[in-house]
């Protein structure tokens, strides 16, 4: 399956007086895994469906191995989309619901078929290829729903929260599953999650959005280790904020340690322990910390 770079410029997605993404700039490098990363309404999605060619753009560019397919529509992009319901056709086998595609583009009923069965080989769902949508569980219609959008060879894969309607145990298996396919093919995959833990595990290079803008972008153990904003501290997770004169201040959890006994002076800050989270592996504690040795300067944190 061919490369191919893509470049957001300055992109804008309005609608009516509500802007959704707001002139973003970026260049997703070719053959890796992206996440697009942030809470709900934050524009991750609408980016994604402008890309596709699903959503018009309101001003800026998208340009896709070198061309600019801004106002080209989804099918002659060179891009595939894995929505969030997998959108399977209820009525057709696995096999027709991966071959459809292919069926529209007017490709014969044996060749279609054995390309079908290819892409279902590559996701472990040949086995099945006879039963309907609704004979399977939901991560093996994920699977099918990724085979569908694969078949078209894309240069591009799209994935809009695909892993959001999984349940944890199954959510972990796919998500490998996705990050070997992406390794295995070579092309790009961007994908939308708001799950921290999704986007740091699957990806090369992490862009996390807030308020129809890109807050950070870069690999993950940048953004996590050396978050540019304290919107990205917070939201990234493992950082607690720190306001002092200076401004705020983002220091890693696993940078703090809480004990009884007092160490050196001016390694020590006083603290009160307000609320303690079981998690299993984890332990969260919230203290109340007084900063400079002031009562005043107190904040709660989560170490």
């Amino acid at each position: 399956m061919p490369l191919a770079t893509l470049e957001l410029i300055n992109v804008t997605k309005a609608y009516g007086n509500t802007v959704a993404v707001d002139g973003i700039d970026h260049k997703f490098r070719s053959g890796t895994y992206s996440c697009l990363l942030g809470p709900s309404g934050c524009g991750k999605s609408s980016t994604l469906r402008m890309i596709a060619g699903h959503e018009g753009v309101t001003a800026g560019d998208v340009i896709l191995g070198g061309s600019n397919v801004t106002d080209m529509p989804p099918a002659q992009r060179g891009t595939a989309m894995m929505f969030q319901n997998y959108a399977l056709f209820p009525h057709l086998s696995v096999v027709d619901n991966v071959a459809f595609s292919l069926k529209m583009r007017g490709e014969e009923r044996t060749s279609r078929r054995t390309r079908a069965l290819e892409m279902l080989e590559l996701v472990d769902m040949a086995a099945l290829a006879e039963r309907v949508p609704n004979q399977l569980s939901g991560g093996q219609q994920q699977r099918v729903a990724l085979a569908r959008a694969l078949i078209t060879e894309p240069k591009l894969l799209l994935l809009d929260e695909p892993l959001s309607a999984l349940d944890p145990f199954l959510r972990i298996r796919m998500r490998l599953e996705l990050k070997r396919l992406q390794r295995e093919l070579g092309i790009s995959f961007i994908h939308v999650t708001h799950s921290q833990d999704e986007a740091l595990a699957l990806a090369d290079d992490i862009i996390v959005m807030n308020n129809a803008v890109i807050e950070q972008s870069g690999p993950p153990n940048k953004v996590c280790g050396r978050p540019t904003s304290e919107f990205v501290a917070r939201f990234i997770g493992g950082h607690n904020i720190v306001q002092d004169e200076a401004g705020p201040m983002a220091v890693r959890m696993d940078r703090i340690s809480i004990s009884r006994n007092k160490g050196r002076k001016s390694e020590v800050v006083p603290a009160t322990v307000r609320e303690v989270e079981y998690l299993g592996t984890v332990v969260n504690v919230t203290v109340a910390v007084f900063l400079s040795w002031k009562p005043a300067d107190a904040h709660r944190l989560a170490g």
